[in-house]
């Protein structure tokens, strides 16, 4: 099989962490090296840029600015550590991708989508993920999850409406996308990790079956 790049998204708290280690313990199972890549960051210089984007500064950080931090990481990311791994036979799980961007720059802050796709062509282009697990939570359950990891960060302290119209956002994107499955991360842990690998099961098994075709 063509080595494939799947992404995990949601809001803060959705349990992204322990659903990314579940499917990279689903394809190793399956014989495939994984490499596991977040965003922002998953390079040095993107890296530098997420801690540039997270912290809490004694200034207004303009939505232009954020926009545009998130893009230059996500060029760094996906031209050194992504394209590469696919290139090379790995298969590579994302913790966020564009369609956080969408969600969190586009709903949350009201960045037109038209100016996020001139910027995603400019930076990433066509690029894009093969399959987008979104893991829907509510707003104040997640941030409730995410206050008892720690310190909220500037992200996560950008209110209550802000996380309402990013939700909103992916829901509507997963909705128009042919690629994305929406799973409630409402759920128990058990019951959200069951119906990822049902789902993700089910799309390998597609998957298979086409490329078996193809070489047909």
């Amino acid at each position: 099989m063509t080595p494939s790049f799947i992404v995990v998204e949601g809001l803060e708290g959705a349990g992204k962490s322990s659903v990314i280690a579940l499917i990279q313990s689903f394809l190793e199972q399956k014989g495939h090296s994984v490499t596991c890549t977040r965003e922002p960051g998953g390079t040095p210089m993107a890296e530098a840029i997420r801690e540039c984007v997270k912290h809490d500064w004694d200034e207004f950080v303009t939505q232009e600015t954020e926009l545009l931090l998130m893009y230059a990481a996500r060029s760094q990311l996906v031209q050194n550590v992504v394209q590469p791994a696919l290139e090379r036979g790995d298969w590579v799980i994302g913790d966020r991708h564009d369609m956080s961007s969408k969600a969190y720059q586009g709903g949350g802050r009201g960045v037109p989508l038209s100016d996020l796709e001139a910027l995603k062509q400019i930076t990433i282009g066509q690029f894009e993920p093969d399959l987008v697990l979104y893991l829907d939570v509510e707003p104040s359950v997640g941030l409730e999850r995410a206050r008892g990891r720690g310190e909220l960060d500037r992200i996560e302290l950008s209110g209550i409406q802000f996380f309402e119209k990013a939700r909103a956002m992916y829901k509507q994107l997963v909705a128009e996308s042919t690629k994305a499955i929406e799973i409630s991360a409402m759920q128990a842990m058990d019951e959200v990790q069951a119906e990822v690998i049902r789902n993700l099961n089910e799309w390998y098994l597609r998957m298979a079956s086409e490329t078996k075709v193809g070489m047909g």
